[in-house]
């Protein structure tokens, strides 16, 4: 190896150490690496509630449990978070709704509108209801929640 080649070799280890150690010692932003999401929900609650989550095909229309991504477009808002933004009461009104539009409007295409699950059980409303309430997301991260849920429900720019 001639003597040039070493010293770009040893300038290249020298950027890659430093980087190491900067990334080490980087504290400022550190949330940004934090999963914002969480949930108050018991086990039972969280096999129960995700059980009818499932049996529903919620994840048709929603995403849970997913970092915002730019590539993954899900037609609804996703529900992380949602207990943050909504009430037991206010998701079980909603779900209880014949006609959701009529509490949350929607810009979405009638194909994708919130469907009616008044018909559902009573039992699985509370419960899906308690579930979707028990979905949290961190302080730093409630404000993008925010915002992206109006400008998806609306097509307008959240204001500030």
């Amino acid at each position: 190896m001639k003597r040039g080649e070493k010293a770009i070799l040893a300038l290249i280890g020298v950027f890659l150490v430093a980087g190491v150690i900067r990334s080490m010692l980087h504290v400022e932003g550190k949330h940004d690496r934090d999963i914002p999401f969480y949930t108050t929900a018991t086990h039972d609650l969280s096999v129960n509630g995700m059980a009818i989550y499932n049996k529903n095909g919620c994840s048709v229309c929603h995403s849970l449990w997913t970092m915002k991504d730019i590539l993954e477009s899900v037609p609804a808002p996703m529900l992380d978070g949602i207990g943050s933004l909504r009430s037991e009461a206010w998701l079980y009104a909603y779900l209880s709704s014949p006609d959701p539009q009529s509490i949350l409007p929607t810009r979405l295409k009638k194909k994708w509108s919130m469907p009616s699950y008044a018909s559902m059980p009573d039992g699985d409303r509370h419960l899906l209801a308690q579930y979707l309430a028990s979905l949290k997301v961190k302080d730093w991260y409630l404000e993008q929640t925010k915002k992206s849920e109006y400008e998806k429900l609306t097509g307008k720019d959240y204001p500030k």
